[in-house]
């Protein structure tokens, strides 16, 4: 293995690692949910608020990041955020009132919103582009460690030492994840051009317009929209109260399903990044695929006269858990839609869409928790559940939707470059291959 691959791999793994610590920090309230509201004395709307802020701040600093990434570079922001998470899991430690809570929790979104298209960059510019797709995919596998970690080590935390050392454990590991980006984490190459730029604001402006108007931007966009909101919002918050006050499974057959959430998104994760790689007229395909195993998972679940059987469950995880990487397609639908030059802007605007779904139904199951008189762990039931989880059919709804007529624009604009899909040819065209069944 040359110098320059051994270099490439070793700024993988800590960019890799610093998602770890990220995906800890996005989701240590998971399966905390019981004792949080214990803690703070708060119901179900109120926990909510906690992901949905941190969940709004992350989606709302996306496209800032974006700039940001082009103007700084990677590096520098995935230092910045681990530091801003590791204050935030610092002050959720010592925290003993609401307020404090609130506080932490959008500091640690502020700290994740900075890391994942920041690693994602560092990917792009130090694999060749035919690699990208499947570097992607393995930046996500490696972040669902960071579940593992929340589900597993930090529960036995805080059931152990408590709620101050737990959640001191995890602002120690993330700030050691910072101290190693600053040593070792490059933004390109040795040698390599830097592509930071301070562009103006009107530039900057003019570039985010591009992406948008771009059908493939918005197909990334929908993609990333449609796919990951049900396995975000049941990992960060609502899937372990589900599981064990209305599911009545035990706290450790919740955590094992978790687990195996986790390990269901990290296996699929390398096969979706190469299926993009080999066949990226098929992309948005596997995306309607994996939102129609969802459909009919969460259909067969919620209509079940009574508690889900085991295994019923256990397969809801797992398809849920595939649209986590299947989200990751709505980014190669960026980075192939757009030039380097505003790639910042595009992959943020795309991170946007997963997010602000990921609020709303994070923040609708709360509130139809509440309106039902079900709102804190001594009064959830199985029905308020059902009803509330019933809430994520219209989001899927405006998503396939938004694919569907996104990836008929995006066909008409390759039809008209004669870029085309194999083994569809138009007559005529001396069999020039036309794109009639684009992505």
């Amino acid at each position: 293995m040359s110098r320059a691959v051994r270099g490439a791999w070793l700024v993988f793994a800590v960019g890799a690692l610093a998602y770890v610590a990220t995906v800890l920090n996005r989701t240590s309230l998971a399966a905390a949910g019981l004792e949080a509201q214990d803690r703070y004395g708060i119901g179900a709307g109120t926990l909510s608020s906690f992901a949905v802020l941190q969940l709004l701040v992350y989606a709302l600093l996306q496209v800032p990041v974006g700039v940001l990434i082009d103007r700084w570079g990677p590096r520098r922001l995935v230092v910045a955020g681990a530091a801003a998470m590791g204050a935030g899991q610092l002050l959720l430690a010592l925290s003993t009132q609401t307020w404090q809570a609130v506080l932490a929790r959008v500091l640690v979104g502020a700290g994740d919103a900075a890391t994942f298209v920041s690693v994602l960059r560092v990917v792009t510019n130090w694999f060749p582009p035919q690699r990208v797709p499947v570097m992607t995919q393995l930046v996500g596998l490696f972040g669902q460690l960071g579940q593992v970690f929340s589900f597993v080590p930090l529960v036995a935390l805080l059931h152990g030492p408590g709620w101050t050392p737990a959640y001191a454990g995890v602002a120690a590991f993330t700030l050691l994840a910072g101290a190693l980006a600053v040593l070792v984490l490059r933004d390109v190459p040795p040698g390599a051009p830097d592509p930071r730029s301070a562009r103006p604001l009107r530039q900057v402006c003019a570039d985010l317009r591009a992406a948008l108007r771009h059908p493939g931007t918005r197909l990334g966009l929908w993609s990333h929209w449609a796919t990951p909101f049900s396995g975000n919002a049941f990992a960060t918050l609502w899937g372990y109260p589900f599981l064990v006050s209305g599911q009545q499974v035990s706290t450790s057959t919740a955590g094992a399903l978790l687990t195996l959430y986790t390990v269901a998104a990290a296996g699929t994760g390398p096969l979706f990044g190469a299926f993009a790689a080999r066949h990226p007229f098929r992309r948005s395909w596997l995306v309607l695929g994996i939102v129609g195993a969802q459909v009919l998972a969460w259909c067969l679940v919620l209509a079940w006269p009574g508690r889900a059987p085991l295994a019923l469950l256990a397969a809801l995880v797992v398809v849920i858990a595939t649209g986590v990487p299947a989200s990751m397609i709505g980014f190669d639908y960026a980075r192939t839609s757009n030039p380097a030059h505003r790639l910042g802007a595009a992959t943020g605007l795309t991170n946007v869409m997963g997010f602000t779904a990921t609020v709303l139904l994070v923040l609708a199951v709360g509130l139809l928790l509440d309106l039902q008189g079900a709102g804190t762990p001594q009064t959830y039931s199985l029905h308020a559940f059902e009803v509330a989880f019933a809430v994520q059919l219209p989001l899927w709804l405006v998503g396939v939707v938004g694919i569907l007529v996104s990836r008929r624009r995006t066909r008409a604009l390759l039809a008209g470059q004669g870029v085309v899909l194999p083994r569809t040819r138009r007559p005529g065209a001396g069999g020039r291959l036309t794109a009639g069944r684009e992505r």
